[in-house]
């Protein structure tokens, strides 16, 4: 078949081609290498191994979501691939390629047919996925997600049996003071600070929002716990012109991180807790993927404007980065439970409708079945209109990954 190229394949959500499978010689230079790049990782560093590996199990597991169901639902899958790009190694088993490609930005199973605009020999348009009923369609596109979710609780159901569940408190532990600064001689190193000038500090928002709720000047009551036994101390708040910032928001001089428990769970009510946890993140992914996808946002963290974690675009090269430090401090546990947040927030990116997307394969699933109506008479949307779209989401993901991996570099977490 001749080559396509990368709109055609971005379109049918793989490979447009099959081509011959590489195996022999080449091919095992081309695995060693990859299984060499996991060596060396263990070699600097065995938490971003630990993390890697559990990654690169994510992926398969999603891949495998859409193999299975697609296989089951009697749809044809002739490609099941580890990465993009050129091949490196790559076996057939009956009607399926399997294998590892050199860009490792994820994965893909080839689904025959996915729209009008892939081209299928008509011996195999029974088996297109274009050809299944609704259900089994939506049922293929939206497994690679539920795959996401279903490791999650599997991950956090054993974590909070084991060690219990981590529940970040409405308190800021103080990590520093500064010097010449309101806090200077008042508050310490190690203090719970609970509210400031009977504003309480806030888990989600810190304690940067219980100060700036007051203005510079302010002589505020801070409430706090030093040593386990509770306080009162009194603060003239100052300005964040002081260290360059905005003159009208105060500044109390101190830095502090998030207070968290370890709430333990018994074995049986831990999966219950454990879907409680993944339900509030999922909300939590859907308000972060928007803020993430804002370009305006974007362009704050590279201009320099901006500091919100929240809104920072990130690659796997900052996440990795983080493993480290979760690792050290929380070990095997700690590295899991980031997997496993990490898996909601894939999971629910994935389901935007948006093409490439799978949420974008599932809209036009859900759009041509609303187009059929009771007829029941087969509708299929033309994906060439929806290319121009299409391209543009891909080029925000790569203005996304780029930007992300510039403050990464440049810029690292913490």
């Amino acid at each position: 078949m001749e080559r396509r190229g990368f709109a055609a394949d971005i379109m049918v959500g793989g490979d447009a081609d099959d081509g011959v499978p590489l195996s022999g010689p080449r091919g095992a230079m081309g695995l060693a290498g990859v299984v060499a790049v996991f060596v060396v990782l263990g070699f600097i560093d065995v938490w971003w191994l630990v993390f890697a590996l559990g990654l690169l199990i994510s992926i398969v597991l999603h891949e495998l979501g859409h193999f299975v169901t697609a296989r089951v639902t009697g749809m044809k899958a002739t490609q099941f691939f580890i990465g993009f790009g050129p091949r490196l190694w790559s076996i057939r088993r009956g009607e399926t390629e399997y294998g590892v490609r050199a860009l490792p930005l994820g994965a893909f199973v080839r689904i025959i047919g996915m729209n009008n605009l892939d081209e299928v020999a008509p011996v195999d348009e029974a088996r297109a996925y274009r050809a299944a009923s609704f259900p089994r369609r939506m049922l293929v596109i939206t497994a690679g997600s539920a795959m996401h979710l279903l490791l999650a609780l599997v991950l956090l159901s054993g974590i909070f049996m084991v060690r219990g569940e981590s529940v970040a408190r409405d308190a800021a532990e103080i990590v520093a003071v500064g010097d010449d600064v309101p806090a200077a001689g008042i508050i310490e190193s190690g203090d719970v600070i609970r509210s400031v000038g009977g504003v309480p500090v806030s888990a989600i928002d810190g304690l940067a929002a219980a100060v700036t709720a007051h203005d510079p000047g302010d002589r505020v009551i801070i409430e706090l716990d030093r040593n386990g036994v509770a306080t009162t101390v009194s603060v003239t708040l100052g300005s964040l012109d002081a260290i360059g910032g905005d003159p009208t928001s105060a500044f109390l001089g101190v830095s502090s991180r998030t207070v968290v428990d370890t709430v333990q769970h018994a074995w049986w009510s831990s999966p219950a807790y454990a879907i409680g946890s993944i339900v509030g993140q999922v909300g939590d992914s859907v308000t972060g993927v928007i803020r993430i996808l804002d370009p305006v946002n974007i362009v704050a963290h590279l201009s320099g404007s901006s500091t919100d974690p929240m809104t920072r675009p990130t690659t796997l090269v900052g996440i990795t980065a983080v493993s480290d430090d979760v690792g050290r401090t929380a070990g095997v546990t700690g590295v899991l439970e980031l997997l496993a947040y990490l898996n909601v927030f894939v999971g629910v990116f994935n389901l935007f409708p948006l093409l490439p997307l799978d949420g974008g394969h599932a809209a036009i699933a859900v759009y041509e079945r609303v187009r059929e109506g009771r007829s029941r008479r087969r509708y299929h949307v033309d994906v060439a209109r929806l290319m121009p779209l299409t391209m543009a989401v891909v080029a925000l993901l790569a203005f996304l990954f780029l930007s992300g991996l510039y403050l990464d570099i440049v810029r690292p977490v913490g």
